[in-house]
């Protein structure tokens, strides 16, 4: 038992500074994913209840990573969201119910994440701008422009990997002004720069 924890024990403190959950120092982060735009509200559609008016599509994002920590990071941002519906031909006199992004993303957020060797979970918040067009058209909202509008990211996943250079994630985009946030399902991969 003495031998084992000898063993344990020098182990622990020569391999100690190899166990980060992040390490600390500049990369880029590439991220693709899918995107979904929904209401911010519980929506009655009425006969259309079989009708889908997310909108969903493609999902690029660019992160310049400052890793201050191993535990904490500052993250600037830029990615693009593209999303369409499918227009039902078959229903006739009924409005074509849609929320859909397609719109430029920009700003900063910071990251906590957990110092485990491997598997890393983090979460993620800050603030950011959104240039582009923004529909929300329910029952209850009828937005629909091209413009400048403010949004809060938020995510938590999963760093992976040997030097957790691999990332699963799931990201929220809340729109305040047009009603409607974003959910995206990502993968990302950090590349070194140091």
């Amino acid at each position: 038992m003495m031998r084992f924890l000898f063993t344990f024990v020098l182990f622990i403190s020569l391999f100690s500074n190899h166990l980060r959950a992040q390490a600390t120092g500049n990369f880029i982060k590439a991220s693709i994913g899918y995107g979904s735009s929904s209401s911010y509200y519980i929506e009655d559609y009425g006969s259309q209840d079989e009708v889908d008016v997310m909108g969903g599509g493609l999902y690029l994002q660019g992160e310049y990573i400052i890793g201050l920590k191993s535990w904490f990071s500052i993250r600037p941002y830029a990615g693009a969201i593209f999303e369409s519906v499918d227009k039902d031909q078959n229903l006739q006199n009924q409005p074509q119910y849609k929320v859909t992004t397609n719109a430029f993303l920009m700003g900063g957020k910071v990251r906590l994440c957990a110092p485990i060797p491997w598997v890393a979970p983090f979460i993620e918040g800050g603030i950011g701008t959104s240039i582009g067009k923004f529909e929300t058209f329910t029952p209850n909202v009828n937005f629909n422009k091209s413009d400048v509008l403010l949004h809060i990211p938020f995510s938590i996943g999963l760093a992976v990997g040997r030097h957790n250079n691999f990332e699963i994630g799931i990201s929220g985009y809340f729109h305040p002004a047009a009603k409607q946030s974003t959910a995206v399902f990502a993968l990302g991969y950090n590349f070194p720069l140091d």
